[in-house]
Formats: structure tokens, sequence, C-alpha cells
């Protein structure tokens, strides 16, 4: 079948070799951002006890979200409009009648299987970031359980509705009401979207034994900091390889990725220097994701001024966000909130006042500071309301469901015992004198 695909872009299909490549080449860096870089970050954050479960709830993530999205999750997020709320799941199931133009990035010379694996790894990535908030407490079979039902009625759907023409779209009421909402990469799609269901999900759960009264520190800074560096060499696929082709709009995505997270480091750093008195490792480290977060929306449609501006105020307002877990009561082990939410609402409204003249979807307007008025920062905060809404909604749904049937947790016991020997018979590190280390 491959062969006779490509047999009908070279005569029929006006391919263009280096969009493809750069495609192909932005799909492996978004994967890298799972497996290993959001491993190895979230891994590093737990205790010894949970690194593995926690490793494991990335890697089953892309194992789950990888078959679906082969079965219907491509054509529930980009077949046939449904009254702008998914794609006809059925349209181009197990993707048996996809052509090679069947994709949005066809004008730019990009074959549809390109486009489907890159977009798979979105949506791998998305479902992986909500594992945060469940550490050291959650078995591994409700989590792939809620990973297919949650990529199928949440992620799928709300990649439709603003990336495959849904109702978020260029066509879609927000338009109407004030400009096209803009998500270059995944503000809405991906950040907002796991970060409230990252919040809900830790409601319904409930929180760690012992959380607020006994530390529990990362287990190893290295990790965090490798996993760190790893999402900011990937990301450059993701918010670069939106751009859908190896133009400018790419470069100035990858510049603008690049600075405004550099910019949420040293503004974390900041935060942290003024309030605890020391910056710290992890503290910079969650000021890249943050400002990586931050700069997703908007990466093709900002200057690097703009930029540098979403970064700096993500890094500090992220910063200050973590701690609202302690106040408010909510135990989001890994700060799925703090950073993906947070980061991903500031991102998201920011454009309403940054987006250049440069670049926009049809429909969308310049940014307040550019002299577009107030219709774009209209159209993303409606925009991220409804996401917040949306997803979390339909996530608590599904973690009750989950919660009140098979259940989501380990035993007590278990939990402080250690959930790696519990739910997967191994862990990670061994010595010589006890044989087992799962403080």
């Amino acid at each position: 079948m491959v062969g006779g695909l490509l047999a009908v872009s070279v005569e029929d299909f006006p391919l263009d070799t280096g969009n493809t490549a750069w495609i192909l080449a932005s799909a492996t860096l978004v994967l890298l951002m799972t497996v290993p870089a959001l491993a190895f970050f979230y891994g590093g954050l737990v205790r010894t006890k949970s690194v593995l479960n926690m490793m494991m709830l990335s890697f089953g993530t892309a194992g789950v979200v990888g078959v679906i999205w082969v079965l219907w999750g491509y054509s529930e997020s980009f077949g046939a409009d449904v009254a702008g709320l998914f794609g006809n799941p059925f349209e181009l199931f197990g993707l048996t009648n996809l052509a090679v133009d069947n994709n949005a990035l066809a004008g730019n010379g990009v074959p549809s299987w390109v486009w489907v694996g890159f977009q798979a790894t979105f949506a791998v990535i998305t479902v992986a970031l909500i594992s945060g908030s469940l550490a050291d407490r959650v078995r591994f079979g409700p989590w792939l359980i809620f990973v297919g039902v949650f990529a199928t009625l949440v992620y799928f759907p709300l990649c439709h509705m603003v990336w495959g023409g849904g109702m978020l779209g260029g066509e879609g009421w927000v338009a109407d009401l004030f400009a096209t909402p803009l998500d270059f990469a995944g503000g809405t799609v991906v950040h907002i979207n796991a970060g409230i269901a990252g919040l809900a999900l830790a409601l319904v759960i409930g929180k760690r034994q012992g959380f607020g009264k006994t530390a529990m520190r990362p287990h190893n800074v290295p990790f965090v900091m490798l996993g760190a560096a790893l999402l900011w060499i990937g990301w450059f696929g993701f918010n670069a390889g939106s751009a859908g082709a190896a133009n400018d709009q790419a470069g100035l995505a990858w510049v603008n990725t690049f600075v405004a997270t550099a910019a949420a480091a040293l503004g974390w750093a900041l935060a942290e220097k003024i309030k605890d008195g020391k910056p710290t490792s992890v503290g910079v480290a969650s000021g890249v994701v943050g400002g990586l977060v931050a700069i997703t929306p908007g990466a093709g449609f900002v200057s690097p001024l703009g930029a540098i501006a979403i970064g700096a105020v993500a890094g500090v307002l992220c910063a200050l966000a973590v701690g609202l877990k302690y106040k408010l009561g909510y135990d989001d082990s890994l700060d799925v909130v703090g950073v993906h939410l947070v980061g991903g609402l500031v991102g998201t409204i920011l454009i309403g006042f940054l987006a250049t003249e440069n670049n926009l979807w049809a429909g969308a307007k310049a940014g307040l500071f550019y002299g577009g008025g107030l219709a774009q920062l209209g159209a993303q905060v409606t925009a991220a309301l409804f996401a917040v809404v949306y997803s979390g909604v339909i996530t608590a749904i599904i973690g009750l469901a989950i919660k009140g049937t098979i259940g989501w947790r380990v035993g007590e016991a278990e939990e402080i015992s250690g959930i790696d020997l519990a739910e997967h018979g191994e862990t990670a590190y061994e010595t010589i004198t006890t044989g087992r280390f799962n403080s």
C-alpha cells in the first residue's frame, strides 16, 4: 500500500520534499517530548518508590493513543464535520480511505501520512501531561482506560473544534462574535486541556497519603533537568513544525520558542529568589516548561519582543501558581495545573494583546497593542474559557465513572510501601544492603 501511495504522490500530488522532510523531523521531535523527555521530567520529580510507575504512565499513553489514533482518532479529529463538535470517526476509520491529499498541509506538498504522524504525537503528549497530577497513587490499568476514553471524548473533539474545521475555527460562533481564535500549536487543545483535566482528576481521586504533612521531594533532580532540556529541544518540532512548512513562519516560531523559554526560566528563578531566597534547579527546569507552554499558542503570531514578554510573565505567574495547591488543598502532584493550565491561559490570552498583523489565520485580527482593538482578545478569552469548561466537566465525569466502578487508587499500604513494586513488581534502584530501596 505504501508503494502505491508513493506512486500516486509522484504522478498526481505536488510533493514538496523539503516541507515533507521538515514535518517528519518535527513529528519525531514531538514524540521525543513524551518518551523520553516527559518520562524523565516526571520520573525525576517523584519519589524513588514511584519513578517506574510514573514513567510507565507516559509509555502506556503512547501505546493506547497510538493505536486508537489510527483506528478512529484521526478521523474524529480531521474527518467530515459533525455539528461543529467532532469529525466523523468512521469516515477514515483505520486510515483505509485516506487519500494522499486528505490533510490540512496538502497545499504545502505534504502527504497525508506525514500529517497523520505529526498530529498523532500531539495527541500522545497532551494526554501524557495529565499523568503528572496523579503521581504516587494511581493504578496502571485504570489510567490506560482513562487515556482511551479521554482521548475519544475530549482531545479528539477539541482538536477538531480548533484545528479540524469545527466550532472554534474560522467559521465558528466565536469568529462570528469576535474574531477567529488563534492557537498556533496547542494553547487550548493541548495545555489548557491537559491542565484543567489534571485538576479535575486530582479533585476526584484525592490526595496522596501524607500530602501537606510529609516532605515529598524529587528523588532525582538531574532527571528533572535532563527531561526539561529534552522537552525544550523537542518543542522546536512542536512549535516550528506547526507552521506546516519549512518557511519564514517556522523560523519565527523557532526563535520565539527559544527566547520565550529563556525569559520564563529567568522569570521563575527571579520569583524564587524574591520569595524563597534562592533559585532552584527544579524551579528553573519548571520555568523552562512554563515558558514553552506559554509561547505555544502564539509562537507564529507574535514578535520576538512579544515572545519575551509572554515568557517572562508566564515564568513569574507559574512560579506563584504552583503554591496554590497547598493553599486550596488539592494534590496536583507535579504541578500540571500551575504550569500547564496557568501557562496555557497566559499564552492564549496574551495573544489578544501581542499578535502582530503578520501570519494571522483568516478572520483573526492583530492584538490590542498592535491596533487591532479588543476583538482578538475577546476571541482568545472565549476560546480559553470554553476549553476549560468542556475539558473540565467531561474529565470529571470520566474520572468519577472510573472511581465508582473499578477504582483509581492502589491500597493505602501499597501506596506507602511503593507503587512501583505493587503495580509492576520491580523497583528502579537496588542496594547491596537491603536489596530494595523504596523511600
